[in-house]
């Protein structure tokens, strides 16, 4: 295996319905964000366990 598709799974692939590749990148979407959603809080955190802080 080279790690390249065939034709065969590139068409099989879109084969697929439409809202279930849309539903995979909401998913992909959503998940960064909880992601970026978490190391902002972690580094609040920090930063005011540190002293730091706007008021």
């Amino acid at each position: 295996m080279t790690g390249k598709h065939t034709l065969e799974e590139i068409q099989a692939a879109e084969k697929k319905p439409l809202w279930r590749r849309l539903g995979w990148l909401a998913m992909i979407w959503a998940g960064s964000v909880v992601a970026l959603f978490i190391v902002a809080s972690l580094m609040r955190m920090f930063m005011n366990a540190a002293g730091l802080s706007t008021h």
